[in-house]
Protein backbone atom coordinates (compact mmCIF):
# COMPACT_ATOMS: atom_id res chain seq x y z
CA UNK A 1 0.00 0.00 0.00
CA UNK A 2 1.40 3.22 -0.98
CA UNK A 3 2.16 6.24 1.34
CA UNK A 4 -0.74 8.33 -0.27
CA UNK A 5 -3.41 5.91 0.27
CA UNK A 6 -2.33 4.72 3.52
CA UNK A 7 -2.87 8.60 4.70
CA UNK A 8 -6.13 8.40 3.35
CA UNK A 9 -7.07 5.83 5.00
CA UNK A 10 -5.58 6.93 8.42
CA UNK A 11 -7.51 10.30 7.82
CA UNK A 12 -10.80 8.33 7.17
CA UNK A 13 -10.25 6.23 10.25
CA UNK A 14 -9.98 9.42 12.20
CA UNK A 15 -12.95 11.00 10.61
CA UNK A 16 -15.22 8.23 11.72
CA UNK A 17 -14.07 7.93 15.19
CA UNK A 18 -14.54 11.86 15.66
CA UNK A 19 -17.70 11.85 13.97
CA UNK A 20 -18.58 8.34 16.05
CA UNK A 21 -17.81 10.64 19.25
CA UNK A 22 -19.54 13.38 18.22
CA UNK A 23 -22.57 11.63 17.75
CA UNK A 24 -22.21 9.46 21.16
CA UNK A 25 -21.88 12.95 22.84
CA UNK A 26 -24.59 14.75 21.20
CA UNK A 27 -26.49 11.52 22.16
CA UNK A 28 -25.23 11.66 25.96
CA UNK A 29 -26.31 15.65 26.13
CA UNK A 30 -30.01 14.67 24.60
CA UNK A 31 -30.31 12.11 27.40
CA UNK A 32 -29.01 14.23 30.08
CA UNK A 33 -31.15 17.18 28.67
CA UNK A 34 -34.15 14.77 28.93
CA UNK A 35 -33.46 13.69 32.36
CA UNK A 36 -33.58 17.08 33.62
CA UNK A 37 -36.97 17.94 32.05
CA UNK A 38 -38.54 14.50 34.01
CA UNK A 39 -36.64 16.03 36.70
CA UNK A 40 -38.40 19.02 37.18
CA UNK A 41 -41.58 17.47 35.79
CA UNK A 42 -41.51 15.47 39.31
CA UNK A 43 -40.64 18.18 41.21
CA UNK A 44 -43.81 20.49 39.84
CA UNK A 45 -46.19 17.42 40.00
CA UNK A 46 -48.56 17.42 42.44
CA UNK A 47 -50.58 14.68 44.39
CA UNK A 48 -53.77 14.84 41.79
CA UNK A 49 -51.52 14.91 38.67
CA UNK A 50 -49.34 12.41 39.69
CA UNK A 51 -52.94 9.78 40.12
CA UNK A 52 -54.07 11.13 36.89
CA UNK A 53 -50.58 10.29 34.96
CA UNK A 54 -49.85 7.21 36.58
CA UNK A 55 -53.43 5.50 37.24
CA UNK A 56 -52.03 1.99 36.53
CA UNK A 57 -48.81 1.92 39.11
CA UNK A 58 -51.45 2.98 42.33
CA UNK A 59 -53.72 0.04 40.84
CA UNK A 60 -50.44 -2.34 40.57
CA UNK A 61 -48.60 -1.22 43.59
CA UNK A 62 -52.02 -1.69 45.96
CA UNK A 63 -52.43 -5.32 44.51
CA UNK A 64 -48.66 -5.88 45.38
CA UNK A 65 -48.63 -4.74 48.85
CA UNK A 66 -52.53 -6.40 49.57
CA UNK A 67 -50.09 -9.36 50.41
CA UNK A 68 -48.89 -7.88 53.28
CA UNK A 69 -52.66 -7.92 54.72
CA UNK A 70 -52.13 -12.23 54.72
CA UNK A 71 -48.97 -11.46 57.16
CA UNK A 72 -50.83 -9.59 59.39
CA UNK A 73 -54.07 -11.56 59.57
CA UNK A 74 -51.90 -14.59 60.50
CA UNK A 75 -49.53 -12.16 63.05
CA UNK A 76 -52.31 -11.55 64.65
CA UNK A 77 -52.71 -15.45 65.53
CA UNK A 78 -49.15 -15.86 66.71
CA UNK A 79 -49.45 -13.86 70.02
CA UNK A 80 -53.32 -14.11 70.12
CA UNK A 81 -53.63 -17.47 69.82
CA UNK A 82 -51.23 -18.10 73.23
CA UNK A 83 -54.28 -16.86 74.81
CA UNK A 84 -56.88 -18.23 73.22
CA UNK A 85 -58.99 -20.67 75.18
CA UNK A 86 -59.60 -23.65 72.08
CA UNK A 87 -56.23 -23.09 70.85
CA UNK A 88 -54.80 -23.88 74.76
CA UNK A 89 -56.60 -26.64 75.28
CA UNK A 90 -55.71 -28.33 71.89
CA UNK A 91 -51.75 -27.66 71.83
CA UNK A 92 -51.42 -26.67 75.60
CA UNK A 93 -50.51 -28.65 78.75
CA UNK A 94 -52.99 -29.23 81.94
CA UNK A 95 -51.63 -27.64 84.60
CA UNK A 96 -52.55 -28.21 88.19
CA UNK A 97 -55.67 -25.66 87.90
CA UNK A 98 -57.19 -27.42 85.88
CA UNK A 99 -56.23 -25.01 82.64
CA UNK A 100 -54.04 -25.59 80.07
CA UNK A 101 -51.52 -23.22 78.37
CA UNK A 102 -48.81 -23.39 75.97
CA UNK A 103 -45.25 -23.13 77.68
CA UNK A 104 -43.56 -20.60 77.45
CA UNK A 105 -40.05 -21.68 75.91
CA UNK A 106 -42.70 -23.12 73.01
CA UNK A 107 -44.26 -19.52 72.70
CA UNK A 108 -40.83 -17.94 72.26
CA UNK A 109 -40.01 -20.71 69.70
CA UNK A 110 -43.02 -20.04 67.86
CA UNK A 111 -42.74 -16.63 67.58
CA UNK A 112 -38.24 -16.84 67.70
CA UNK A 113 -39.42 -19.58 64.39
CA UNK A 114 -41.28 -16.89 62.48
CA UNK A 115 -38.80 -14.19 62.78
CA UNK A 116 -36.27 -16.60 62.23
CA UNK A 117 -38.09 -17.73 58.77
CA UNK A 118 -38.51 -14.30 57.79
CA UNK A 119 -35.30 -13.94 57.65
CA UNK A 120 -34.70 -16.51 55.37
CA UNK A 121 -36.86 -15.29 52.95
CA UNK A 122 -35.56 -11.96 52.91
CA UNK A 123 -31.43 -13.24 52.22
CA UNK A 124 -33.58 -15.28 49.30
CA UNK A 125 -35.42 -12.41 47.97
CA UNK A 126 -32.30 -10.20 47.80
CA UNK A 127 -30.79 -12.38 45.61
CA UNK A 128 -34.07 -14.11 43.49
CA UNK A 129 -35.41 -10.50 43.09
CA UNK A 130 -32.02 -9.53 41.07
CA UNK A 131 -31.94 -12.60 39.01
CA UNK A 132 -35.65 -13.38 37.95
CA UNK A 133 -37.48 -9.99 38.51
CA UNK A 134 -40.04 -9.05 41.47
CA UNK A 135 -43.44 -10.58 39.85
CA UNK A 136 -41.94 -13.88 39.71
CA UNK A 137 -40.49 -13.96 43.46
CA UNK A 138 -44.08 -13.01 43.91
CA UNK A 139 -45.73 -15.29 42.31
CA UNK A 140 -43.26 -18.65 43.92
CA UNK A 141 -43.84 -16.78 47.68
CA UNK A 142 -47.79 -16.72 47.36
CA UNK A 143 -47.84 -20.35 45.73
CA UNK A 144 -45.76 -21.43 48.45
CA UNK A 145 -47.87 -19.81 51.20
CA UNK A 146 -51.35 -21.70 49.91
CA UNK A 147 -49.21 -24.70 50.59
CA UNK A 148 -47.60 -23.85 53.81
CA UNK A 149 -50.79 -23.41 55.26
CA UNK A 150 -52.15 -26.83 54.90
CA UNK A 151 -49.49 -27.52 57.19
CA UNK A 152 -50.57 -25.15 59.90
CA UNK A 153 -54.36 -25.87 59.14
CA UNK A 154 -53.63 -29.75 59.50
CA UNK A 155 -51.06 -29.51 62.50
CA UNK A 156 -51.20 -32.46 65.21
CA UNK A 157 -49.24 -31.09 67.68
CA UNK A 158 -47.65 -27.72 68.82
CA UNK A 159 -44.13 -28.42 67.10
CA UNK A 160 -45.86 -29.10 64.06
CA UNK A 161 -47.46 -26.17 63.89
CA UNK A 162 -44.38 -24.22 65.09
CA UNK A 163 -43.13 -25.99 61.75
CA UNK A 164 -45.66 -24.41 59.78
CA UNK A 165 -44.64 -20.98 60.87
CA UNK A 166 -41.68 -20.99 60.17
CA UNK A 167 -42.18 -22.02 56.65
CA UNK A 168 -45.05 -19.22 56.72
CA UNK A 169 -41.85 -16.94 57.68
CA UNK A 170 -40.18 -17.50 54.56
CA UNK A 171 -42.79 -15.66 51.98
CA UNK A 172 -43.47 -13.28 54.54
CA UNK A 173 -40.15 -12.08 54.63
CA UNK A 174 -40.35 -11.63 50.54
CA UNK A 175 -43.60 -9.66 51.29
CA UNK A 176 -42.42 -7.13 53.58
CA UNK A 177 -39.53 -5.73 50.80
CA UNK A 178 -40.61 -6.68 47.92
CA UNK A 179 -43.60 -4.72 47.56
CA UNK A 180 -42.00 -1.75 48.89
CA UNK A 181 -39.31 -2.06 46.45
CA UNK A 182 -42.29 -2.23 43.62
CA UNK A 183 -43.88 0.52 44.92
CA UNK A 184 -41.10 3.01 44.88
CA UNK A 185 -40.34 1.94 41.79
CA UNK A 186 -43.42 2.35 39.92
CA UNK A 187 -44.25 5.47 40.84
CA UNK A 188 -43.21 9.45 40.55
CA UNK A 189 -41.87 10.76 43.78
CA UNK A 190 -45.03 12.70 44.57
CA UNK A 191 -46.77 9.64 44.94
CA UNK A 192 -43.97 7.30 46.59
CA UNK A 193 -44.76 8.12 50.10
CA UNK A 194 -48.63 7.34 49.73
CA UNK A 195 -47.93 4.11 47.95
CA UNK A 196 -44.81 2.54 49.62
CA UNK A 197 -47.22 3.57 53.43
CA UNK A 198 -49.78 1.13 51.56
CA UNK A 199 -47.70 -1.58 53.03
CA UNK A 200 -47.75 -0.11 56.83
CA UNK A 201 -51.56 0.08 56.09
CA UNK A 202 -52.29 -3.43 54.52
CA UNK A 203 -50.33 -5.33 57.29
CA UNK A 204 -52.88 -3.12 59.95
CA UNK A 205 -55.55 -4.22 58.26
CA UNK A 206 -54.67 -7.90 58.01
CA UNK A 207 -53.55 -7.32 61.64
CA UNK A 208 -56.79 -5.94 62.68
CA UNK A 209 -58.95 -8.69 60.80
CA UNK A 210 -57.17 -11.44 62.53
CA UNK A 211 -57.72 -9.71 65.99
CA UNK A 212 -61.27 -9.49 65.08
CA UNK A 213 -61.62 -13.11 63.95
CA UNK A 214 -60.11 -13.69 67.36
CA UNK A 215 -62.48 -11.80 69.12
CA UNK A 216 -65.63 -13.47 67.45
CA UNK A 217 -63.87 -17.18 67.85
CA UNK A 218 -62.67 -15.76 71.50
CA UNK A 219 -65.89 -18.11 73.26
CA UNK A 220 -66.35 -20.73 70.37
CA UNK A 221 -65.41 -24.61 71.75
CA UNK A 222 -63.85 -26.99 69.78
CA UNK A 223 -60.99 -27.72 67.07
CA UNK A 224 -62.80 -25.23 64.32
CA UNK A 225 -62.86 -22.15 66.77
CA UNK A 226 -58.90 -22.15 65.30
CA UNK A 227 -59.26 -24.07 62.18
CA UNK A 228 -61.74 -21.96 60.54
CA UNK A 229 -59.30 -18.48 60.88
CA UNK A 230 -56.54 -20.87 60.22
CA UNK A 231 -58.41 -21.58 56.82
CA UNK A 232 -59.35 -17.88 55.70
CA UNK A 233 -56.17 -17.13 54.73
CA UNK A 234 -56.59 -19.50 51.81
CA UNK A 235 -59.27 -16.36 50.61
CA UNK A 236 -55.76 -14.02 48.97
CA UNK A 237 -53.04 -15.91 47.73
CA UNK A 238 -54.44 -17.58 44.13
CA UNK A 239 -56.45 -14.23 43.15
CA UNK A 240 -53.17 -11.87 44.04
CA UNK A 241 -51.05 -14.27 42.17
CA UNK A 242 -53.08 -14.07 38.88
CA UNK A 243 -52.85 -10.47 39.38
CA UNK A 244 -49.34 -9.95 39.76
CA UNK A 245 -49.16 -12.51 36.95
CA UNK A 246 -50.69 -10.03 34.63
CA UNK A 247 -48.78 -7.10 36.33
CA UNK A 248 -45.56 -4.73 34.64
CA UNK A 249 -42.35 -5.88 35.91
CA UNK A 250 -40.47 -3.05 37.99
CA UNK A 251 -39.09 -0.33 35.18
CA UNK A 252 -36.07 0.20 37.13
CA UNK A 253 -35.35 -3.44 37.30
CA UNK A 254 -35.58 -3.97 33.46
CA UNK A 255 -33.30 -0.85 33.05
CA UNK A 256 -30.60 -2.70 35.57
CA UNK A 257 -31.12 -5.21 33.20
CA UNK A 258 -29.92 -3.08 30.12
CA UNK A 259 -33.53 -3.99 28.79
CA UNK A 260 -34.36 -0.05 27.90
CA UNK A 261 -36.96 -0.85 25.29
CA UNK A 262 -38.86 -3.18 27.50
CA UNK A 263 -38.77 -0.70 30.58
CA UNK A 264 -39.88 2.37 27.64
CA UNK A 265 -42.79 -0.18 27.19
CA UNK A 266 -43.97 -0.60 30.89
CA UNK A 267 -43.70 2.92 31.36
CA UNK A 268 -46.70 2.94 29.04
CA UNK A 269 -48.50 0.64 30.97
CA UNK A 270 -48.07 2.04 34.08
CA UNK A 271 -48.94 5.86 32.66
CA UNK A 272 -52.58 7.17 31.43
CA UNK A 273 -53.15 6.62 27.91
CA UNK A 274 -52.97 10.85 27.58
CA UNK A 275 -49.27 10.46 28.06
CA UNK A 276 -46.83 11.73 25.45
CA UNK A 277 -44.20 9.89 23.39
CA UNK A 278 -41.69 12.82 24.46
CA UNK A 279 -42.77 12.85 28.51
CA UNK A 280 -42.37 8.70 28.54
CA UNK A 281 -38.67 9.19 26.68
CA UNK A 282 -37.94 12.12 29.32
CA UNK A 283 -38.58 9.29 32.03
CA UNK A 284 -36.66 6.84 30.36
CA UNK A 285 -33.70 9.20 30.22
CA UNK A 286 -33.35 9.92 33.82
CA UNK A 287 -33.59 6.48 35.02
CA UNK A 288 -30.80 6.07 32.03
CA UNK A 289 -29.06 9.10 33.87
CA UNK A 290 -29.54 7.72 37.36
CA UNK A 291 -27.47 4.36 36.19
CA UNK A 292 -25.11 6.60 34.43
CA UNK A 293 -24.32 8.30 37.51
CA UNK A 294 -24.03 5.44 39.67
CA UNK A 295 -22.16 3.47 37.24
CA UNK A 296 -19.38 6.62 37.15
CA UNK A 297 -19.65 5.55 41.51
CA UNK A 298 -18.65 2.12 40.38
CA UNK A 299 -22.18 0.50 42.22
CA UNK A 300 -22.93 -2.83 41.39
CA UNK A 301 -25.39 -4.80 42.86
CA UNK A 302 -23.49 -7.73 45.26
CA UNK A 303 -23.73 -7.72 48.94
CA UNK A 304 -20.26 -6.62 49.98
CA UNK A 305 -20.69 -3.19 47.90
CA UNK A 306 -23.39 -1.93 51.01
CA UNK A 307 -20.10 -1.82 53.06
CA UNK A 308 -18.27 -0.24 50.13
CA UNK A 309 -17.58 4.01 49.82
CA UNK A 310 -20.86 5.62 49.53
CA UNK A 311 -23.20 3.25 49.80
CA UNK A 312 -21.97 2.33 53.18
CA UNK A 313 -22.96 5.16 54.81
CA UNK A 314 -26.24 4.38 52.57
CA UNK A 315 -26.77 1.17 54.33
CA UNK A 316 -25.87 2.31 57.81
CA UNK A 317 -29.47 5.17 57.46
CA UNK A 318 -31.30 2.51 55.85
CA UNK A 319 -30.71 0.02 58.60
CA UNK A 320 -31.09 2.24 61.40
CA UNK A 321 -34.04 4.04 60.20
CA UNK A 322 -35.68 0.63 59.68
CA UNK A 323 -34.56 -0.48 63.34
CA UNK A 324 -35.79 2.73 65.14
CA UNK A 325 -39.22 1.38 64.06
CA UNK A 326 -38.72 -1.72 66.05
CA UNK A 327 -36.86 -0.04 69.26
CA UNK A 328 -40.20 2.37 68.87
CA UNK A 329 -42.48 -0.67 69.24
CA UNK A 330 -41.89 -3.24 72.34
CA UNK A 331 -44.39 -2.00 74.39
CA UNK A 332 -46.90 -1.07 71.81
CA UNK A 333 -46.64 -4.46 69.58
CA UNK A 334 -47.57 -6.18 72.97
CA UNK A 335 -50.47 -4.27 74.10
CA UNK A 336 -52.48 -6.88 74.28
CA UNK A 337 -50.73 -9.33 76.46
CA UNK A 338 -49.34 -6.67 78.47
CA UNK A 339 -53.31 -5.33 79.54
CA UNK A 340 -53.45 -8.85 80.13
CA UNK A 341 -50.91 -9.64 83.00
CA UNK A 342 -52.28 -6.34 84.47
CA UNK A 343 -54.84 -8.30 85.67
CA UNK A 344 -57.54 -7.03 82.75
CA UNK A 345 -59.94 -9.62 81.49
CA UNK A 346 -59.12 -11.64 78.36
CA UNK A 347 -62.13 -10.28 76.57
CA UNK A 348 -61.16 -6.69 77.49
CA UNK A 349 -57.74 -7.14 76.15
CA UNK A 350 -58.99 -8.21 72.93
CA UNK A 351 -60.83 -4.76 72.40
CA UNK A 352 -57.84 -2.63 73.12
CA UNK A 353 -56.32 -4.70 70.66
CA UNK A 354 -58.98 -4.10 68.14
CA UNK A 355 -58.39 0.49 68.03
CA UNK A 356 -57.56 1.17 64.02
CA UNK A 357 -53.85 2.58 63.43
CA UNK A 358 -53.44 5.08 60.78
CA UNK A 359 -43.60 12.83 55.83
CA UNK A 360 -40.34 11.77 56.89
CA UNK A 361 -37.40 13.35 58.65
CA UNK A 362 -39.82 15.54 60.59
CA UNK A 363 -42.27 12.63 61.18
CA UNK A 364 -39.53 9.85 62.28
CA UNK A 365 -37.91 12.59 64.67
CA UNK A 366 -41.02 13.96 66.02
CA UNK A 367 -42.96 10.46 66.39
CA UNK A 368 -39.54 9.11 68.47
CA UNK A 369 -39.52 12.02 70.60
CA UNK A 370 -42.95 11.61 71.29
CA UNK A 371 -42.40 7.40 71.82
CA UNK A 372 -39.55 8.44 74.13
CA UNK A 373 -41.18 10.09 76.48
CA UNK A 374 -44.59 8.71 76.80
CA UNK A 375 -42.75 5.85 77.49
CA UNK A 376 -40.80 7.41 80.00
CA UNK A 377 -44.01 8.40 81.71
CA UNK A 378 -45.02 4.74 81.77
CA UNK A 379 -42.08 3.53 83.49
CA UNK A 380 -43.29 6.03 86.63
CA UNK A 381 -46.43 4.79 86.09
CA UNK A 382 -45.07 1.68 86.99
CA UNK A 383 -43.44 2.62 90.28
CA UNK A 384 -46.91 2.07 92.35
CA UNK A 385 -48.30 -1.18 92.29
CA UNK A 386 -51.01 -1.92 89.70
CA UNK A 387 -52.77 -4.45 91.84
CA UNK A 388 -53.10 -2.30 94.55
CA UNK A 389 -54.19 0.78 92.02
CA UNK A 390 -55.91 -0.71 89.42
CA UNK A 391 -56.45 2.60 87.24
CA UNK A 392 -53.18 3.15 86.88
CA UNK A 393 -53.21 -0.12 84.61
CA UNK A 394 -55.92 1.10 82.75
CA UNK A 395 -53.67 5.00 82.59
CA UNK A 396 -51.11 2.84 81.19
CA UNK A 397 -53.24 1.35 78.96
CA UNK A 398 -54.57 4.77 77.40
CA UNK A 399 -50.82 5.76 77.20
CA UNK A 400 -50.63 2.60 74.80
CA UNK A 401 -53.23 3.35 72.78
CA UNK A 402 -52.23 6.60 72.19
CA UNK A 403 -48.78 5.56 71.22
CA UNK A 404 -50.53 3.04 69.07
CA UNK A 405 -52.21 5.96 67.08
CA UNK A 406 -48.77 8.29 67.11
CA UNK A 407 -46.87 5.13 65.68
CA UNK A 408 -49.20 4.27 62.77
CA UNK A 409 -49.14 7.85 61.90
CA UNK A 410 -45.18 8.97 62.34
CA UNK A 411 -43.09 6.15 62.71
CA UNK A 412 -44.65 3.13 61.55
CA UNK A 413 -45.56 3.99 58.01
CA UNK A 414 -42.72 6.72 57.20
CA UNK A 415 -40.23 4.37 57.68
CA UNK A 416 -41.22 2.26 54.34
CA UNK A 417 -40.68 5.39 52.13
CA UNK A 418 -37.53 6.44 53.88
CA UNK A 419 -35.74 3.33 53.40
CA UNK A 420 -36.47 2.87 49.48
CA UNK A 421 -35.18 6.46 48.29
CA UNK A 422 -32.09 6.11 50.93
CA UNK A 423 -30.09 3.27 48.80
CA UNK A 424 -28.40 3.07 45.33
CA UNK A 425 -30.80 1.92 42.55
CA UNK A 426 -28.66 -1.22 41.95
CA UNK A 427 -29.00 -1.97 45.81
CA UNK A 428 -32.15 -0.87 46.34
CA UNK A 429 -33.45 -4.45 46.99
CA UNK A 430 -30.51 -6.03 48.89
CA UNK A 431 -30.25 -2.43 51.04
CA UNK A 432 -33.78 -3.17 52.46
CA UNK A 433 -33.64 -6.82 52.51
CA UNK A 434 -30.55 -6.38 54.74
CA UNK A 435 -32.53 -3.26 57.42
CA UNK A 436 -35.34 -5.73 57.48
CA UNK A 437 -33.21 -8.17 58.63
CA UNK A 438 -31.37 -6.89 61.39
CA UNK A 439 -35.05 -5.36 62.28
CA UNK A 440 -35.74 -9.01 62.55
CA UNK A 441 -32.95 -9.84 64.16
CA UNK A 442 -34.10 -6.77 67.18
CA UNK A 443 -37.70 -8.30 67.21
CA UNK A 444 -35.95 -11.82 67.98
CA UNK A 445 -33.91 -9.83 70.66
CA UNK A 446 -37.32 -8.25 72.00
CA UNK A 447 -39.33 -11.02 71.74
CA UNK A 448 -36.89 -12.76 74.71
CA UNK A 449 -36.72 -9.47 76.15
CA UNK A 450 -40.13 -7.86 76.67
CA UNK A 451 -42.38 -11.38 78.06
CA UNK A 452 -39.61 -11.97 80.88
CA UNK A 453 -40.33 -8.17 81.42
CA UNK A 454 -43.80 -8.09 81.91
CA UNK A 455 -44.55 -11.50 82.93
CA UNK A 456 -45.51 -11.65 86.61
CA UNK A 457 -43.74 -15.27 86.95
CA UNK A 458 -39.84 -13.74 85.37
CA UNK A 459 -38.28 -10.61 85.94
CA UNK A 460 -41.77 -9.30 86.84
CA UNK A 461 -40.47 -5.92 85.55
CA UNK A 462 -43.84 -4.20 84.14
CA UNK A 463 -44.12 -0.76 83.58
CA UNK A 464 -41.39 -0.35 85.01
CA UNK A 465 -39.91 -1.42 81.75
CA UNK A 466 -40.65 1.39 80.45
CA UNK A 467 -37.20 3.42 81.78
CA UNK A 468 -35.11 0.68 79.63
CA UNK A 469 -37.19 0.72 76.72
CA UNK A 470 -37.51 5.11 76.93
CA UNK A 471 -33.86 5.38 77.01
CA UNK A 472 -33.27 3.03 74.05
CA UNK A 473 -35.62 5.06 72.05
CA UNK A 474 -33.68 8.31 73.14
CA UNK A 475 -30.38 6.84 71.59
CA UNK A 476 -32.78 6.36 68.74
CA UNK A 477 -33.31 9.82 68.92
CA UNK A 478 -30.32 10.96 68.92
CA UNK A 479 -28.82 9.12 65.88
CA UNK A 480 -31.85 10.26 63.45
CA UNK A 481 -31.23 13.40 64.50
CA UNK A 482 -27.53 13.65 63.54
CA UNK A 483 -27.63 10.81 60.44
CA UNK A 484 -30.84 10.66 58.81
CA UNK A 485 -30.92 13.04 56.30
CA UNK A 486 -34.65 14.33 54.23
CA UNK A 487 -35.63 12.76 51.10
CA UNK A 488 -38.83 14.42 50.06
CA UNK A 489 -39.19 15.33 46.58
CA UNK A 490 -35.65 14.04 45.88
CA UNK A 491 -35.41 11.75 43.01
CA UNK A 492 -33.13 8.89 42.33
CA UNK A 493 -30.23 10.55 40.66
CA UNK A 494 -30.72 12.98 43.25
CA UNK A 495 -30.36 11.17 46.04
CA UNK A 496 -27.46 10.01 44.64
CA UNK A 497 -25.74 12.95 44.12
CA UNK A 498 -26.48 13.90 47.39
CA UNK A 499 -24.89 11.26 48.94
CA UNK A 500 -21.71 11.17 46.17
CA UNK A 501 -21.08 14.80 47.45
CA UNK A 502 -21.38 13.48 51.05
CA UNK A 503 -24.04 16.15 52.01
CA UNK A 504 -24.75 16.49 55.81
CA UNK A 505 -27.84 15.01 56.78
CA UNK A 506 -29.22 18.43 58.87
CA UNK A 507 -28.28 19.76 55.30
CA UNK A 508 -30.27 17.42 52.47
CA UNK A 509 -33.37 19.40 52.64
CA UNK A 510 -31.44 23.43 52.01
CA UNK A 511 -29.33 21.65 48.96
CA UNK A 512 -29.39 22.18 45.34
CA UNK A 513 -28.30 19.95 42.96
CA UNK A 514 -27.16 20.29 39.54
CA UNK A 515 -27.84 16.78 37.35
CA UNK A 516 -25.09 17.67 34.79
CA UNK A 517 -22.54 18.52 37.00
CA UNK A 518 -23.41 16.25 39.43
CA UNK A 519 -22.57 18.54 42.10
CA UNK A 520 -24.25 19.87 45.13
CA UNK A 521 -24.33 23.37 46.87
CA UNK A 522 -26.51 24.99 49.57
CA UNK A 523 -29.83 27.34 48.69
Amino acid sequence: MSEHQEDVRDRTTTTVVHDKDEENYASAMETLKSAQRATEEEHAMGLREGIRKYPKAVFWSIWFSSALIMEGFDHAFVSGFFAFPAFQERYGTLQSDGSYQVPANLQSAVSNGVNAGEIVGLLINGLLADWIGYRWVMIGCLILMTAFIFLQFFATSIYMYLGAEILLGVPWGVFQTLTTTYAAEVCPNVLRPYLTMLVSLCWSIGYLLGTGVLRAFLSSHGQWAYRIPFALQWILPIPLAIGIFLAPESPWWLIRKGRVQEAGKVLHKLRSKDSSEDEIADTLAMMEQTVKIENEMKTTSSYWDLFKGVNLRRTEVTVGTYLIQELCAPLVAYIVYFLEQAGLPATSSFDFGMVPKLGRRTLVLTGTAFMTVTTFVIGFMGIPSISTHPNIGYGIGSILLIEYFVFFITIGPIIYTIVTEIPSNYLRNKSVVLARAVYNVAVLVYGQLVPHMMQKASWNWGAKSGFFYGSIMGLGLIWAYFRLPETKNRTFAEMDILFKNQVKARDFKKTNVDIASETASQY
